[in-house]
C-alpha cells in the first residue's frame, strides 16, 4: 500500500511539473517599431485635401464593394475558390497547426504495446531406420505494455508549443496577406481590362471621325481645292489609328487571360463582356497612422515569427538542463494462453531516470547564440516590414492626390483640344489653312484622351492599392487565437500570460 502511494504521489507530482514547471528563457515581449508612428500622415497632414467617403473607420466589408462593380464583385468571389496560390498558402497554414498539435502532444505520456506468439520445437534421441527418437513442441506467448513519459520541468516542451502556436499564427496572417495581394492584383488587371475597353471605345471613335476627315479632304482634291498630300496625311493618321485599335486588342485579351489566372481558371473559360469603367473613384482616409500597425496582415505575420523566435531561445537554452523521463513497463510471459494475464507470469519496471551532457565543445552555447541571432533577425524583418507599409501607404495617399488633381487639369486639356480639331476642320474647309494644322489637331486630341484614359486607370489602381496597403479592413483581431488553432489541453501559452506571468529564468 506505501509503495502504491508513492506511485500515484510520483505521477501527480510528475503531471504537475509538465504543467507548471518553470520555463527557462526570455518571456516574450513585442518590440517596438524601429520609430513611433507620426499623429498622422505626412501626404494628409497640412494639406487642403478632403476625401470622399467611404471613410476606413467605416466598415466596408469585401472592400472591393466600394467601386461599385458587379462583375469585379463575382471575380474576386471566385479567388479563395480557385486561386492555387492561396491553396498552397492554406495548406501551409494547416501544416503549421498540425505541428502545433503535434508538440503539444509531447505533454503526454506516450503509451506502448507488444505482443508475440512463438513456437518451438525439440527433438528427443537419435532417429534409427526403423524411427525411433521422439520430439516436442513449446508455446510460448507474451504480452505487455510500456510507458515513457519526459517531465517538462524546464519548459522546453511549452516553449515549443509557443513557438509552433506564434508559427501558426503567422501562417495564418501570411495566408490572410497572399488573398489581400491576390484580390489586389486582380482589382489591378480587371481595371487595366477596363482601361482597354475605354481605349478600343476612343480609338473606334476617332477612326470613325478620321474617316470623315479623309472624306472631305478627298472631295475637296477632287473639286481641285487640295493636294494628294492632304490626303495621304489624312488616310496616314486613320491607318495609325486602326493600328493603335488592334494593339489594344491583344492588350485587352492578355488582362481577361491575366483575371483568368488570378481566379484558378483557363483562359477559355473565362470571356468578360466589354463595360466602361465604374462613373466615379472611391476617395478614402487613411485614419490614424499607429492603428496600420494591427490592420496589415504582413505585419501581423512578422511580429508572430518575432514571437516564436523567442520561444526557440527558451528550448536552446532548456538544452543546458538535464531531462527527466518516467519510464513504466510491464510483460506477461507464458507456455499457456490460458494462464499468460497470472500475476506470477509478470515482469515489470517502473521508475524516473534523468539524462543530460557534460561536455559537448559548445555546441548547445552555439545554439543558444544562433537562436537569439534569429530572434534578433526576426526583429530586423518586423521593423522593416512596418517601414514598408507606412511607405506604401504614404505612396498611395500621395499619388490618391496629385492623380485627381492631374485627371481635372487632363480633362480641360481635352476639352481645349477638341476645340482645336473643331476650329481646324472649320478653318481648312474655309481654305484658310494648310490640312497638316488639322492633322496636328486631331493627333493631340487623340493623345489628350489617351492620357486621360491612362490617369483614370492610375486613380481606380491607388484607390486599390491604398485600400490593401490599409490591409484592405482587416485586423489584427481576425487571426485566429492560440485556442481555436489547438484542440489538446492546456492551450499553449498567449502573448499576454506570458509577459504577465510567467517567471523568466534565464541564467545566461
Amino acid at each position: 500500500m506505501i509503495v502504491r502511494s508513492s506511485r500515484r504521489t510520483f505521477v501527480a507530482l510528475a503531471f504537475a511539473l509538465s504543467l507548471t514547471g518553470c520555463m527557462v528563457g526570455p518571456d516574450y515581449k513585442k518590440p517596438p517599431p524601429a520609430s513611433a508612428p507620426t499623429p498622422a500622415y505626412k501626404e494628409v497632414n497640412g494639406v487642403d485635401f478632403r476625401p470622399a467617403l467611404p471613410r476606413d473607420t467605416i466598415d466596408r466589408g469585401p472592400w472591393w464593394t466600394i467601386f461599385g462593380d458587379p462583375t469585379l464583385d463575382k471575380l474576386m468571389a471566385q479567388i479563395d475558390v480557385s486561386n492555387q496560390t492561396l491553396k498552397e498558402d492554406e495548406a501551409a497554414y494547416r501544416q503549421a497547426v498540425a505541428l502545433l498539435r503535434q508538440s503539444q502532444s509531447l505533454l503526454y505520456p506516450t503509451i506502448g504495446y507488444t505482443g508475440s506468439v512463438q513456437q518451438s520445437s525439440t527433438s528427443i534421441g537419435i532417429r534409427t531406420s526403423g524411427g525411433g527418437g521422439s520430439g516436442s513442441s513449446v508455446g510460448l506467448y507474451s504480452l505487455g505494455g510500456t510507458i515513457s513519459w519526459e517531465i517538462d520541468v524546464w519548459g522546453s516542451i511549452r516553449r515549443s508549443i509557443e513557438s509552433n502556436s506564434a508559427a501558426a499564427q503567422a501562417s495564418a496572417a501570411t495566408l490572410d496577406a497572399a488573398r489581400l495581394s491576390m484580390q489586389s492584383s486582380l482589382a489591378t488587371a480587371y481595371f487595366s481590362l477596363r482601361t482597354a475597353d475605354a481605349a478600343l471605345d476612343l480609338f473606334s471613335r476617332s477612326v470613325v471621325a478620321f474617316e470623315k476627315s479623309a472624306e472631305i479632304v478627298r472631295n475637296q482634291m477632287n473639286a481641285g481645292t487640295a493636294s494628294r498630300l492632304d490626303l495621304a496625311q489624312a488616310q496616314a493618321l486613320l491607318e495609325q489609328t486602326r493600328a493603335l485599335y488592334a494593339a489594344e486588342g491583344a492588350v485587352r485579351a492578355q488582362f481577361e487571360h491575366l483575371i483568368a489566372a488570378l481566379i484558378g481558371k483557363m483562359p477559355a473559360e473565362v470571356s468578360i463582356a466589354k463595360a466602361p469603367l465604374p462613373e466615379t473613384v472611391p476617395t478614402l482616409d487613411a485614419g490614424v497612422p499607429s492603428s496600420l500597425l494591427e490592420r496589415r496582415p504582413d505585419i501581423a505575420s512578422a511580429e508572430r515569427t518575432m514571437q516564436s523566435a523567442n520561444a526557440l531561445i527558451g528550448v536552446a537554452v532548456a538544452a543546458y538542463y538535464p531531462s527527466f523521463t518516467f519510464d513504466a513497463s510491464i510483460n506477461f510471459l507464458s507456455s499457456m494462453l490460458g494462464n499468460l494475464l497470472q500475476i506470477s507470469n509478470a515482469v515489470w519496471s517502473f521508475g524516473p531516470s534523468l539524462a543530460g551532457t557534460a561536455l559537448d565543445g559548445g555546441a548547445r552555447g552555439a545554439q543558444v547564440e544562433g537562436a537569439r541571432a534569429n530572434y534578433d533577425r526576426t526583429v530586423a524583418i518586423y521593423r522593416q516590414t512596418v517601414i514598408t507599409a507606412f511607405q506604401q501607404v504614404e505612396d498611395a495617399l500621395a499619388q490618391q492626390r496629385y492623380f485627381q488633381l492631374q485627371e481635372e487639369i487632363q480633362r480641360r486639356a481635352v476639352i481645349a483640344a477638341q476645340d482645336a480639331v473643331r476650329l481646324s476642320l472649320n478653318q481648312y474647309e474655309a481654305g484658310t489653312i494648310a490640312y497638316t494644322t488639322v492633322v496636328t489637331a486631331q493627333t493631340t486630341e487623340l493623345t489628350a484622351e489617351q492620357t486621360l484614359i491612362a490617369i483614370g486607370l492610375n486613380r481606380f489602381t491607388t484607390a486599390s492599392t491604398l485600400v490593401t496597403a490599409l490591409g484592405g479592413g482587416w485586423r489584427e483581431q481576425d487571426l485566429p487565437t492560440p485556442g481555436p488553432v489547438t484542440s489538446s489541453t492546456p492551450p499553449p501559452p498567449t502573448t499576454a500570460t506570458a509577459t504577465a506571468t510567467k517567471r523568466s529564468w534565464w541564467p545566461f
